[in-house]
């Protein structure tokens, strides 16, 4: 089957957090073949520089830069905003990709440490980011802004119920927004069910067979899954499309768990 053909981003210029590898990556590849300008950032200097290289040989002519930033921590979303008005001159899509779960098993176990770590990355940093792009361009110049969530903020799972809490205030944060920032500003968010990359591996390794078995596709989502039902949303195809949570789940919550 033909693939879809990626949206039209000729002329504008993206943020994506958590970019160098995965769901991030994928997005950021997404963008870029549309014609998007793209400033991707994640935690390790070399990881994101590593990055860039891959996106800039898998999509030639892409304009690509690379700003290490931990989300947590305001002075670092400050410089990868500054560094892409300083680059590029505007700022009209942000993925907030970001996301971290240092902690597994029941909420009345866990290390608070843990996950107060969790909703000031997943949820605070991703709220920071918001602030700064529209302080930057887009409370003037309008924009999209897609949120990546988890099925884990739609229905209890119980081993990552912590970092499902933070997904679930991501989404109703999605709403608020949507209903705030329009018409000049949509907020979307995309929930994922498991995609195989490194940060889901713990959920399905050694055992994909048996996990995809729980799916109604009878397989694991793959990152560009993801990434194109992303770009639509962050694209002028969706004008009419804000404060929506698309499940990208390969029919799992139709069945009325999380596997």
């Amino acid at each position: 089957m033909t693939p879809p053909t990626t949206p039209d981003f000729h002329g504008k210029v993206a943020l994506v957090t958590g970019a160098s590898r995965g769901i991030g990556h994928a997005i950021a590849a997404e963008l870029a073949r549309g014609g998007a300008a793209v400033t991707i950032s994640s935690r390790k200097p070399d990881q994101i520089e590593a990055a860039a290289g891959e996106l800039r040989a898998e999509v030639p002519d892409a304009k690509v830069l690379a700003v290490p930033a931990n989300t947590g921590r305001d002075e670092d979303r400050e410089e990868v905003v500054r560094r892409t008005m300083e680059e590029f001159g505007r700022l009209d899509i942000l993925i907030n990709n970001t996301g971290i779960n240092p902690t597994y098993g029941p909420l009345a176990e866990a290390d608070l440490a843990a996950v107060r770590k969790i909703f000031d990355v997943n949820v605070v940093g991703a709220l920071g980011f918001v602030q700064l792009v529209l302080k930057a361009w887009m409370a003037e110049h309008g924009g999209s802004i897609v949120n990546i969530a988890s099925v884990a903020g739609l229905r209890s799972s119980g081993v990552i119920s912590a970092y499902g809490a933070s997904k679930a205030a991501l989404i109703r944060l999605t709403e608020e927004l949507a209903w705030q920032l329009g018409p000049g500003v949509r907020v979307n968010a995309v929930a994922p069910a498991v995609v195989k990359t490194k940060f889901a591996e713990m959920l399905y390794n050694e055992r994909e067979e048996q996990a995809a078995s729980a799916y109604p596709m009878k397989r694991l989502g793959h990152p560009e899954d993801v990434a194109r039902i992303v770009a639509f949303l962050a694209s002028d195809r969706a004008q009419w499309i804000t404060g929506e949570t698309v499940r990208v789940d390969g029919g799992l919550l139709a069945t009325g768990t999380l596997g």
